[in-house]
């Protein structure tokens, strides 16, 4: 939370106007003059919000779905759901022509449309958290596919917009973009939040918390729903913003070292990660979108997983051969 605060600050005060911190500070305390005060909160204090909005969402989801899956790469990302976003924002943006609040919708709806369909895909005998990542998986290739095409035949004028929104951007955002999306969260963090109980206790297996008394599969649907609604209402805020559902929630572990699905340090660590990331795109001699630092800071994170997932099992068979040298057993 603090990061985020020093980080925020430091965005509202720097641009083309630049305001010192403390002005900073006095303007959002309502004692700043006329120039900072449109400076801070008309032009940057909405898309400082929405960053720290759309990166709560994300967090919150890829935390749902890293503990459903029980797998790190678990998240909205890979198994599909954020291409299922993108899919309806670019049906409603390349075939029908809407406007920012049918984007929305369609982004939304296409969201919780994919989630449904990997899920009943996913069934057989319930729905177990491999299965799930797998099935999600060649959802997303399909989907993808489908974007692609829908990119290429579509006019030019309607590409350039959507290419901007299908890269994750913040550019142009305002307190007209901020409200729907706060107001969407308020009604999703509480869902999610209730749900946690649930899946800390799904984390222990099926029989373990059907035995506790949690009705398995309902719930599942339930976090499956909640958690795509979090990640389609960030989509359809700001576009598919990349990675940041599947770093957020596993560094917030590695800080806090808590146990459980951690969807509060999860948002919060979204949060940073999308207003540091927009913070640092925007100071650039050529400022970028903001999700072209995401899928870069994405990919390191991916490629220092694999490494691990690696050099764990070298390890394993490092120890157990070293149990069993003859030095060992001597002294044993």
């Amino acid at each position: 939370m603090a990061a985020c605060f020093v980080v925020g600050i430091f965005a509202l005060g720097t641009g083309a106007i630049s305001v010192a911190p403390l002005d900073v500070v006095r303007t959002l305390l309502g004692n700043g003059s006329r120039l900072t005060d449109f400076a801070v909160l008309d032009l940057r204090l909405p898309r400082v919000l929405i960053a720290l909005c759309v990166g709560a969402a994300l967090g919150m989801s890829g935390a749902v779905f890293q503990s459903l899956s029980r797998n790190p790469l678990g998240s909205p990302d890979l198994i599909g759901f954020t291409y299922g976003s993108t899919t309806g924002g670019l049906v409603v943006i390349l075939l029908l022509g809407g406007n920012l609040v049918a984007v929305s919708v369609g982004a939304v709806v296409g969201g919780l449309v994919t989630a449904l369909s990997v899920y009943l895909l996913a069934w057989q005998r319930g729905v177990r958290g491999n299965r799930l990542v797998l099935v999600g998986v060649g959802v997303s290739a399909i989907l993808q596919a489908v974007n692609f095409y829908l990119i290429v035949n579509a006019r030019i004028a309607d590409v350039a917009r959507a290419t901007v929104w299908i890269t994750g951007s913040l550019e142009n955002l305002g307190w007209e973009h901020f409200w729907p999306l706060v107001t969407a969260l308020v009604v999703l963090i509480p869902a999610l939040l209730a749900g946690s109980r649930w899946l800390n206790m799904l984390e222990m297996g099926d029989d373990t918390a059907h035995a506790l008394g949690v009705p398995v599969e309902r719930s599942r649907l339930y976090l499956i729903v909640a958690g795509t609604a979090a990640c389609a209402v960030a989509t359809a805020a700001a576009g598919p913003i990349a990675f940041v559902a599947l770093t957020a929630p596993q560094l917030a572990k590695r800080l806090t070292r808590a146990p459980g699905a951690g969807i509060l340090p999860a948002a919060w660590m979204g949060a940073f990660l999308v207003l540091l990331a927009d913070f640092a795109t925007q100071r650039l001699p050529t400022p970028l979108p903001v999700g072209v630092a995401t899928a870069a800071l994405g990919g390191v994170y991916l490629a220092w997983v694999l490494a691990r997932s690696t050099q764990a099992p070298r390890k394993v068979r490092r120890w157990k051969a070293f149990r069993r040298s003859p030095r060992i057993r001597e002294r044993a």
